[in-house]
């Protein structure tokens, strides 16, 4: 009975193991995306962690170090991109204010749109970096059509990302738990998602 109690492979231990992996993926993200402009490789590299751990490869620190090196530029230059596109249809909305009624209500329904194909390719693009080797345009549009292949998985995604918004903007506690492990707990919610789509495209 005690064995069993004291063995580092029942679920409480492998439980708290996982945990822990996950914090100090946290932690290595939040300190490597301090600069900000490292968001992008900082992302990528916990996807890619989060997604070995999930298959228990390698080590957490040596598998994040690995990508956000090997990563970093396409990253970088993916997470400037993406700042720039949201900016810029953020910037349109904010004109529409501005515009008569007709055209302005015709381009705030483009930019919805728009807004929308971001969105999906922004929950598919850093682990698509992290797993495979393409061009930043193929990169993004790679993003896209799985998004849309996989729509059930998406949709999923999507829902988890729209409640833990919701969630830290209505209760404070998820503020405490978001700077203290969200980050690296989300990531690796989702890495499960992005392994069974990725192993159905690699079969």
């Amino acid at each position: 009975m005690l064995e069993r109690i004291f063995d580092t492979n029942n679920v409480v231990f492998r439980f708290f193991r996982t945990l822990g992996y996950i914090w100090w993926l946290h932690i290595l993200w939040f300190i490597c995306s301090l600069p900000v402009i490292t968001i992008g490789a900082s992302t990528t590299a916990l996807c890619y962690s989060c997604m070995k751990l999930h298959k228990k490869e390698g080590y957490v620190t040596q598998n994040f170090f690995h990508s956000f090196k090997e990563n970093f530029m396409q990253s970088t230059l993916l997470f400037l991109v993406l700042t720039l596109i949201c900016g810029i249809l953020l910037l349109d909305l904010f004109l529409c204010g501005y515009m008569d009624k007709p055209l302005s209500h015709l381009i705030r329904y483009g930019v919805y749109a728009l807004l929308t194909v971001y969105a999906l390719t922004v929950i598919y693009v850093f682990p698509v970096q992290a797993k495979f080797v393409n061009p930043i345009r193929r990169t993004l549009a790679f993003s896209f059509v799985i998004a849309s292949r996989y729509w059930k998985y998406t949709i999923q995604m999507l829902i988890i990302m729209a409640l833990v918004i919701a969630l830290n903007l209505t209760i404070l506690l998820f503020n405490f738990i978001t700077l203290s492990i969200g980050i690296g707990l989300v990531a690796y919610i989702m890495a499960a998602y992005h392994n069974k789509v990725f192993d159905h495209i690699l079969q």
